[in-house]
């Protein structure tokens, strides 16, 4: 999709679950409950975690393919 394209495309890589959160318009907590559940696309480094950008962007634009469809 390409409204969805052009909202990720200035985003790193990799973004804090806070920012993911953010983005997402849930809270940090929920974020993290659902990073921990497996729901959001996650990688741990330096025991931190964060939320892998292009599976948030997939995780994204198949909920809203499904919901048009």
């Amino acid at each position: 999709m390409k409204m969805e394209d052009n909202v990720f495309n200035d985003l790193p890589l990799l973004l804090a679950v806070p920012r993911a959160a953010q983005l997402l318009g849930i809270s940090r907590a929920a974020a993290y409950r659902l990073a921990a559940s497996g729901d959001l696309p996650v990688r741990r480094l330096g025991g931190r975690v964060y939320v892998v950008t292009a599976g948030l962007r997939e995780l994204i634009c198949s909920s809203v393919c499904q919901e048009a469809g």
